[in-house]
């Protein structure tokens, strides 16, 4: 039986399309895909061709981005962030799984993966499906901790994707006093009141920022964190923040910040600008890593203090998440996070 994964084969062209899987080696896992979904972000910034990735390379040695002169192609590039799965086969010197175990990866959307057995994580019987797919964006969404959101600040949240929603619950969760959301998308909005904000605004409606203002007595919010990717509403989280406040920058952006007009309030009100990211290593915080940023993920969603109901919507069968993926990028408002099913294994 042919087996399928979804790839571009080229920016703003998703397929799906046969591919054969490598043999299994020592110290890896066979898995069968049974749920996953793709990174609406970054990952779209790149199926774009529009990433700071597409046309330069990040090097790790001069810390800075280098211009690509091997002239290879990023083209095709697999699609999809997290896999759900069941473990069919187990290779020499694997004893951390058995077949038939539950397991869940950063792993593109494929369906059967021959990975080593470090690339996945024991589903807790705790994590539906869902669930676990949401524990990246929320592991990204804790990046908010660079901007040091505390007990009874005020915050504002820039994009309510699914890791502006995570972002939402995390200041919630530190005590913030009043949580604002902003995003234009009517969806994401109406979800953001189930999940804690205490205001939403649609951007499309005026003057967020001044607004944000109004709200907050003209003092503007303690810290406003950007989520969106989008320049224009970088330059308004700055103009909603406090003299001496911070701006705490979660998202990535595909090219120049057009919008942001940085002789305005960032340069009269001292603002704070923060690139908070839970993947550049070594993190700022010392006794953090990786694993524990997941493991806190993950526990705070097995135990209900992060909601995840109503974040992966909508959901299709594999079949069909080429089409899916083309309505995620040029219909954002009919979607939070894209979830795939796949056929039960037989």
């Amino acid at each position: 039986m042919a087996l399928h994964e979804l790839v571009a084969i080229g920016p703003r062209e998703p397929k799906l399309v046969e591919y054969e899987p490598p043999p299994l080696g020592p110290g890896m896992v066979r898995v069968i895909s049974e749920f996953g979904a793709p990174k609406h972000g970054t990952e779209l910034m790149g199926y774009r061709n529009v990433a700071a990735t597409s046309a330069r390379r990040y090097d790790p040695e001069w810390r800075c981005f280098m211009p690509r002169t091997d002239g290879s192609s990023r083209f095709p590039m697999r699609l999809g962030n997290t896999i759900v799965g069941q473990i069919a086969e187990v290779g020499e010197g694997v004893a951390a799984f058995a077949p038939d175990d539950r397991v869940y990866g950063h792993l593109p959307l494929r369906e059967v993966h021959v990975v080593p057995a470090e690339r996945v994580r024991p589903l807790p019987p705790e994590l539906s499906p869902e669930a676990a797919v949401c524990v990246d964006p929320a592991d990204a969404a804790l990046a908010m901790r660079d901007a040091h959101v505390r007990l009874g600040d005020r915050v504002a949240v820039f994009g309510l994707g699914a890791i502006g929603l995570m972002a939402l619950q995390y200041c919630r969760l530190s005590g913030a006093s009043l949580v604002i959301a902003v995003d234009p998308i009517p969806l994401r909005r109406s979800l953001a009141h189930q999940l804690g904000a205490d205001v939403v605004l649609d951007p499309a409606d005026g003057d967020v920022g001044l607004e944000i203002r109004r709200l907050t007595g003209k003092l503007g919010v303690d810290v406003a964190l950007e989520v969106s990717g989008n320049s224009r509403a970088l330059h308004q989280a700055v103009r909603a923040t406090r003299f001496e406040g911070t701006v705490g920058v979660i998202a990535s952006y595909p090219g120049f910040a057009d919008a942001l007009r940085l002789g305005d309030e960032f340069h009269w009100n001292a603002i704070h600008l923060v690139s908070c990211r839970t993947v550049s290593l070594p993190l700022r915080d010392y006794g953090w890593d990786r694993a524990r940023i997941l493991d806190l993920a993950e526990d705070l969603i097995r135990t209900g203090r992060l909601r995840t109901e109503g974040i992966v919507q909508p959901i299709v069968p594999f079949e069909e998440c080429d089409e899916a993926y083309r309505q995620i990028d040029e219909h954002p408002e009919t979607c939070i996070k894209l979830g795939v099913r796949f056929q039960p294994a037989t």
